[in-house]
Parts: structure tokens; C-alpha cells; sequence
């Protein structure tokens, strides 16, 4: 199931560039585990939908001040109202994407499959740079400056206002890294970075290491099988910040002091969603586990979605909310895992990570469906 999972992930980075490694796709995954009838046992619909064009990335969208920001494959950007899905603007970053999006609600930056950095506000475009390398993980915009990371995970640091380029921090890392979504985020004036299977404090004005904590121990014999690059997007919960290390672990830290709170050996490449009480992820079979945030003990597991393709997961008050590779949507309990309801989108696979902006779960399938559900 290990290199199933890895196809088409892995990218080996060098003097060269990057080459990407699909050589390790495996064939023989079960099929998806068929769906069981679920009696709903809350309410929950869908209250709008729209359309991209095919997205061909795992797009993560960005949400601020009540505003979804999403992109498509090929290069256009949106603003909707994440209430009524109305358009706010509308605009193109002029070729395909390869990450996206991040925003702050005044700046919106996302990357081109040709390594530029392309920079909106509200709609106009101010900006774009070229990177040295691939982009996978979506921009962090805030406090007036542009985050980058690339697959080679060096870390670029950008003036929002006119794209002067104010830092870069590379350090030395295996030349194996994971080409997925990874941990790029703020903890009040820290940026939280992720380095391989650690997690690190930079300093966002300088670009300076504050701290480092491992989140995973990487295991095996050669370097795909020691592959434990974090992926995003991370929980935050008051101090801690929790993220999976792929295939490795699910971890927290405290980000106030930069320390190890618990770390659980479990497999996976999704992300994982959580609350103050659990943490809640699914591992590469896609059976999920549900750990207690405060000491990461297994508070449930379940196995009735099993080889269904999971996304990432979002927790929504009482639920835990997966998508699936035929564009549903399951919402769990997060108190003991049972079923509470399903709803459906276009019959795509949901991509990315479920974004909750207010009381509206905006779901992304990779057909360009953008679906908003409001689960009560």
C-alpha cells in the first residue's frame, strides 16, 4: 500500500531540478468499500454551487472575512461570498497552476506551473516573481508580506505590496522531499515552517530558525521509506499545531514554546482536521482514528470507509467532514466516529482539504465542482 500511496508524491530534488518519480504506482488497491445507507442524524444541505474549470492540483482554498478564494487548473482566480457563493472578482494568473490559494483578503497570491509567484489585490494584478523551484504548497499571505515554499523547501519571503523579494531561507535536507502540501502557517508573529518530518519557528521578518521539534521519527531502510514530510494544512488549537507526517505519524506541538506534545506511528497521507477534544485523520487503507487532543490516546476508530480515497478532514462543531473519490462527503461524529450524514457533489473526486469559512463547508472535486454545505 506504501508505494501505492507515493505515486506520482516524490520529487528528487538537486542541482539539476526536480524529477519527478512515478515509477512506484501500484495497481493493486482494493476498490472502494460500498457505502452503506446512512439515516441522517443531523440536518445539513447544500446551499450553493459554482464552477471552475478541472482543477489538476490539490487545492486547498483560502478563506478570510467571510470570502472563499479559489483557483483552477489553468489559471483563474475567484472570490465568493462563502455564504451565498456570489462572485466578488474575477481574475487570471495567465497560465496553469501548480498551487493555491493564499489570502488575506486584500492580497491573494497563488503559482504557476512555470514557478512564477503571481500576486492579486482584489482582482488586480500587482506582481510576479520567479522561483528556483516547483511550488505544491498554497502561499501565506499576511502582515503585508508573501510566503513561498517550495518542493525543495527553501522558504521565500516576499513584499505583498510591490513583490521585492525581503528573504530566503534554504538549508541543507535529503534530496527526497514529498511533492504535496505542506505545512506553511502563522502562530501570532512566528512562522510555522515545515522542514521534513520537522517543524520549525522562523522569525517572518528576517528569516531566522527560532525553534525546531520533531514531529515524526522517520523508519526504514532507504530514503522513500524514511520519507515523513508534514502535510498541510495543520490544526491550530490555542498553542498547538497538529499535522500528519506522511506516512509516518500524527503529531502535536506546542508552538508557544516549540515542544513535542504527543506523537502517534500511524500511516497516511491526507490531512487531518481537529478540535479541541480530538484530532481525527485516515490512514492509507483510509480506516480512521480519532486521538485526544490534550495526550493523543485513541479515542475511536472506524473502517467503513475503507479504500474509499479520502481527503483531508475538516472539523465542523460536533462532525468531522472527509470527501471521497466519488465525490461524497461524510460527516462523522467526532465523539465516537458513527455516521451523521451524507451528501453528494458531481461524482468526482473531492481534492484538497474541506474549507470552513463561518458556518459554510466549501467542498473542491477535481471536475471543477465547487460545492458549499452548511451541516447543522
Amino acid at each position: 500500500m506504501r508505494s501505492g500511496a507515493l505515486a506520482g508524491l516524490l520529487v528528487l530534488t538537486g542541482l539539476a531540478g526536480l524529477t519527478g518519480l512515478t515509477g512506484c504506482a501500484s495497481s493493486d488497491k482494493p476498490p472502494p468499500t460500498p457505502l452503506e445507507a446512512v439515516e441522517p442524524k443531523i440536518a445539513g444541505r447544500q446551499v450553493w454551487a459554482s464552477n471552475l474549470s478541472r482543477v489538476g492540483f490539490s487545492l486547498v482554498p483560502a478563506v478570510h472575512g467571510g470570502v472563499f478564494y479559489v483557483a483552477s487548473g489553468d489559471g483563474d482566480v475567484l472570490a465568493l461570498q462563502a455564504d451565498s457563493g456570489a462572485l466578488l472578482w474575477r481574475a487570471s494568473a495567465g497560465s496553469a497552476l501548480s498551487a493555491g490559494v493564499g489570502s488575506d483578503g486584500r492580497f491573494t497570491s497563488v503559482v504557476t506551473r512555470g514557478n512564477e509567484v503571481v500576486t492579486f489585490e482584489q482582482g488586480r494584478e500587482l506582481w510576479r516573481k520567479r522561483l528556483p523551484s516547483s511550488v505544491v504548497t498554497p502561499p501565506l499571505v499576511a502582515g503585508e508580506r508573501v510566503f513561498v515554499k517550495g518542493v525543495d523547501r527553501a522558504v521565500h519571503a516576499f513584499d505583498a505590496v510591490d513583490g521585492r523579494r525581503l528573504w530566503t531561507l534554504q538549508r541543507p535536507g535529503d534530496a527526497l522531499t514529498l511533492a504535496q502540501s505542506s505545512v506553511l502557517a502563522a502562530f501570532r508573529n512566528t512562522l510555522l515552517v515545515a522542514q521534513g518530518a520537522r517543524l520549525a519557528g522562523v522569525d517572518p521578518l528576517r528569516g531566522t530558525v527560532q525553534w525546531e521539534v520533531a514531529m515524526a521519527s522517520p523508519r526504514g531502510t532507504n530514503e522513500v521509506e524514511r520519507l515523513a514530510d508534514l502535510v498541510g494544512p495543520p490544526v491550530r488549537v490555542g498553542n498547538l499545531v497538529c499535522a500528519r507526517a506522511f506516512q509516518s505519524a500524527v503529531a502535536c506541538a506546542d508552538a508557544s514554546r516549540g515542544a513535542l506534545v504527543w506523537s502517534r506511528n500511524i500511516g497516511g497521507v491526507q490531512a487531518i482536521g481537529g478540535d479541541a477534544q480530538r484530532m481525527v485523520g485516515a490512514d492509507a487503507s483510509d480506516r480512521i482514528t480519532a486521538w485526544r487532543t490534550d495526550n493523543g490516546d485513541v479515542a475511536w476508530t472506524s473502517e467503513k470507509l475503507l479504500y474509499r480515497g479520502l481527503s483531508g478532514a475538516t472539523v465542523v462543531g460536533p462532525v468531522v467532514a472527509f470527501g471521497d473519490v466519488e465525490g461524497v462527503v461524510h460527516f462523522l461524529s467526532t465523539e465516537t466516529g458513527e455516521a451523521q450524514l451524507q451528501l453528494r457533489t458531481d461524482g468526482t473526486p473531492v481534492v484538497g482539504t474541506p474549507v470552513l469559512g463561518g458556518n459554510t463547508l466549501l467542498v473542491v472535486t477535481q471536475k471543477g465542482g465547487l460545492f458549499a454545505f452548511r451541516p447543522n
